[in-house]
């Protein structure tokens, strides 16, 4: 049975090598830095990853607040029709 990365059976040509070549990480970019330097990184992480959302244009923008607000109002007037007649069934039942 294989995956994307390979076999399961056969180990990634990275998981073969011997431990002693590894290097020991000692905390990584953490380990060093303070609390300002985490957020700091933190910050910049959130900025990276802010760049590589995909942003809809302004038509697209509009068209999905309309559908959406179109969406709020059937709900609105949905629940306000079952909440008038639940009260008219209510009425009639305890008088």
């Amino acid at each position: 049975m294989t995956d994307a990365v390979g076999s399961i059976d056969m180990p990634d040509a990275e998981d073969e090598a011997p431990e002693s070549k590894k290097k020991a990480r000692k905390g990584g970019k953490r380990g060093k830095k303070g609390p300002l330097g985490r957020l700091a990184l933190f910050y910049r992480q959130i900025v990276a990853e802010l760049r590589k959302v995909v942003w809809p244009t302004r038509s697209q923008l509009t068209t999905y607040t309309t559908v959406v607000i179109m969406f709020v109002v059937v709900m609105i007037g949905l629940v306000t029709v079952i909440d008038f007649g639940f009260a008219r069934v209510i009425k009639y039942v305890f008088g």
